[in-house]
C-alpha cells in the first residue's frame, strides 16, 4: 500500500495497534493485520457516511469496521479475507493518488490534558 502511494509522500503513525497512513494533514487509511479473529484485518478507509454508497461502486465488498460499537461509521473496511482484497486495495491507492475527495479526513485536534 505504501509503495502505491509513494508519489504523495505518505507518513505513518501507529494507531490502535495498526498503522495509520496520512497524506498531508489527512488520514486516508489504517492498515490492520492483527489476526485476532475480529474480522477487521485489512485496509480501513477514512471517509464520511455520505460517501458510502458511491464508494461501494468501486468496492462492492466494503463494509463498516466492527470495532467501534456502531454498525455504520466513517471507517470502511476492505477485509483482508475478501476475494477481491488485492484489487480493492490497489483501487484505493489509485483513488488516493487521484485525490478523490471521498477518501481522507482531517483528524480532530487532540485535547490537551490539564497539568
Amino acid at each position: 500500500m505504501l509503495d502505491g502511494l509513494e508519489l504523495l509522500a505518505p507518513e505513518t503513525n501507529p494507531m490502535f495497534g495498526s498503522l495509520a497512513v496520512y497524506i498531508g494533514p489527512k488520514i486516508v487509511l489504517i492498515l490492520r493485520d492483527k489476526r485476532d479473529g475480529s474480522a477487521n484485518d485489512g485496509v480501513w478507509i477514512a471517509t464520511a457516511q455520505d460517501h458510502h454508497e458511491t464508494l461501494r461502486h468501486d468496492f462492492p465488498n466494503m463494509r463498516s469496521i466492527q470495532i467501534r460499537g456502531k454498525q455504520i461509521n466513517g471507517w470502511q473496511l476492505l477485509a483482508a479475507d475478501s476475494p477481491d482484497f488485492e484489487s480493492a486495495a490497489l483501487r484505493a491507492c489509485e483513488l488516493i493518488l487521484d485525490r478523490d475527495p471521498r477518501i481522507g479526513k482531517i483528524p480532530k485536534a487532540k485535547r490537551r490534558r490539564p497539568r
